[in-house]
């Protein structure tokens, strides 16, 4: 099935209405595909945080923590250029269901090295550098499966409940497997994780076929290439595309320093780093569940902006809080805004993108996730030589000027609000890209 506009009637097959701020869920394929994003989340989150607990065990480094993160995100960087194509030209289920099983299996190989007490940092590495390979082809496949499920009106509510679920398994992951550390054992707490991964390839299986509209026949390697020239063409998705990278590059970092917060500013251990992370997912929750409930009734780029200056500030708060009380209500309040601002910023770029590149615009949203764990080795080394409180103090300044600049100096991203309004993109949804 592909996402033309005759199949978009069949496969979003609703039961009853659903209230205000849930309105996706009219699509019975679409409570599929959250519940395999769901499980899948669940297990890529308490998976990372094990492999976090381990590297610090393993070397008691900060470094450490970047090294970790950049393993996934160079592969994660370069792979999504590929990936985007591959979406684009191929049956997405069959993807999804293909990569996870390969994230399965390199998961069994740590659990089997540290079972077995083989485990190294290195180990961490390679098999790190294989999840950045398989993440870029599961993740934005089902971003680019959405607007086949729900249709243009229902897209922004879609996508705020796509964001509030992976933020639950932002808490749940860490949560769940976290509790499972010192009830049960590390090794437990991996087998656990990779069986959410088990559960979100079955559900995975529930959901249609899923081809997109792209009728030419270029060549891989073109379509690769065309994934920028695209972009290039399109300033106002090119415009999203960059502002999103702003506050994942010099500010989400500072999630993946958590651990040396709680364990060297305010000294509150693994309990006070469990803390940390479920308000990190109760402020997502939060701020996507205000998006879905505000649905078109608000200007989308200006809120985007708004909510990234907040974010920017409530961060640079926390940063510098002697309170450990105070920093998780600064943090709820952080992740709140940031997460209605990114959210704002991947439904705009699904808006303002024709049918047809939908996967490769997935893809480059994947790019910007994957550039995060980037920004943590900068972060890393100027936190173990400037303290990581004044590091993240800094860049969140940075962030704000950025932002500031970026908005007054750009007439597309002021006027953007009213050319959707006035539906200046709405005929991208069936029209044709030239070949």
């Amino acid at each position: 099935m592909n996402d033309s506009a005759e199949n978009k009637a069949d496969s979003a097959a609703s039961s009853s209405r659903m209230p205000r701020g849930f309105t996706a869920f009219e699509s019975i394929p679409f409570r599929w595909l959250i519940g395999s994003l769901l499980t899948f989340f669940i297990g890529m989150q308490g998976g990372i945080l094990v492999r976090s607990l381990l590297a610090w065990e393993l070397t008691q480094s900060e470094l450490s923590l970047a090294w970790v993160n950049l393993a996934i995100a160079l592969p994660m960087v370069f792979g999504s250029f590929i990936a985007g194509a591959v979406i684009d030209r191929v049956e997405r289920r069959r993807v999804i269901v293909l990569c996870q099983i390969g994230l399965i299996i390199n998961e069994s190989i740590v659990i089997l090295l540290l079972v077995t007490g083989n485990l190294l940092f290195w180990h961490l590495l390679v098999t790190g550098f294989v999840l950045g390979v398989l993440f870029p082809f599961v993740m934005p496949t089902r971003t680019a499966m959405i607007y086949g499920l729900v249709g243009r009106e229902k897209l922004g509510n879609a996508m705020a409940l796509q964001a509030a679920t992976m933020n639950v398994g932002r808490i749940v992951g860490p949560s769940l497997i976290g509790l499972l550390v010192p009830l049960a054992s590390i090794e437990g707490a991996y087998i656990t994780a990779v069986c959410f991964y088990a559960v979100s390839t079955l559900t995975t299986l529930k959901l249609p076929l899923s081809i997109s509209d792209k009728k030419d026949h270029k060549s891989l390697l073109r379509d690769v290439r065309y994934s920028f020239t695209y972009v290039a063409r399109h300033r106002e998705i090119m415009l999203c595309l960059i502002f999103g990278i702003f506050p994942l590059l010099l500010i989400m970092p500072v999630y993946n320093m958590l651990v040396v917060f709680a364990d060297t500013v305010w000294k509150t251990g693994e309990a006070g780093l469990g803390m940390l992370m479920t308000t990190v997912g109760v402020g997502g929750i939060t701020g996507s569940l205000v998006v879905a409930r505000i649905g078109d009734r608000v200007k989308r780029t200006r809120l985007m902006v708004l909510s990234a200056l907040v974010f920017g500030l409530l961060l640079a708060c926390f940063s510098i809080s002697p309170s450990f009380i105070l920093a998780l209500a600064l943090l709820l309040g952080a992740n709140l805004f940031n997460n209605i601002s990114q959210t704002m910023n991947n439904t705009l770029v699904q808006l303002l993108s024709h049918n047809e590149v939908r996967g490769r615009m997935s893809s480059f949203l994947m790019l910007s996730l994957g550039l995060t764990p980037l920004g943590v080795l900068p972060v890393a080394l100027a936190a173990e030589r400037f303290g990581v409180a004044n590091t993240i103090f800094s860049g969140c300044l940075i962030l704000l000027a950025i932002v500031l600049a970026f908005y007054l100096f750009s007439p597309t991203l002021r006027k953007l609000d009213h050319d959707l309004a006035e539906g200046r993109y709405a005929e991208r949804d069936t029209e044709a890209l030239p070949l």
